[in-house]
């Protein structure tokens, strides 16, 4: 069976949102968007929604958190390389993004991140399966 998931999170400002994503080279599916939430695909079964805060009010009796105030999650996308880490990264700032890390390279993985208009956190890594540290300590035994 195949799932799906779909990462709800709450926008100030719709438009300038999907602008946002847009201009790192997303798309978003029309089918499930409207002027209350916007389907932003990241992967084939993997999309985000981004929602106004008083569409999203709707689903939580919860108050809902300023992601820039608070960290709410760590949202964490693969990359096929290093470069694609970079040059996403580049855009989100070049868009507006706050890049509030240096990258880190673990050796077997190299990670960076920027936090969007909103300040929701998203992390992109990329990760090298053949230089991962219990890869090679099992192969050794």
């Amino acid at each position: 069976m195949h799932q799906q998931i779909f990462i709800n999170m709450a926008v100030k400002d719709l438009a300038r949102s999907q602008a946002f994503f847009r201009s790192l080279g997303y798309e978003f599916n029309p089918q499930f968007s409207n002027e209350q939430g916007a389907c932003l695909v990241l992967g084939e079964t993997l999309f985000a929604m981004l929602l106004t805060e008083g569409f999203m009010s709707g689903f939580t009796g919860k108050p809902l958190i300023d992601a820039r105030a608070g960290t709410e999650t760590l949202i964490c996308l693969s990359c096929e390389s290093r470069a694609e880490v970079d040059t996403l990264v580049a855009k989100a700032r070049a868009a507006g993004a706050a890049v509030p890390r240096p990258p880190q390279d673990h050796g077997f993985m190299y990670a960076h991140g920027f936090e969007d208009l909103d300040g929701h956190i998203w992390e992109l890594a990329f990760m090298d399966a053949s230089a991962c540290p219990e890869a090679n300590a099992s192969s050794d035994a």
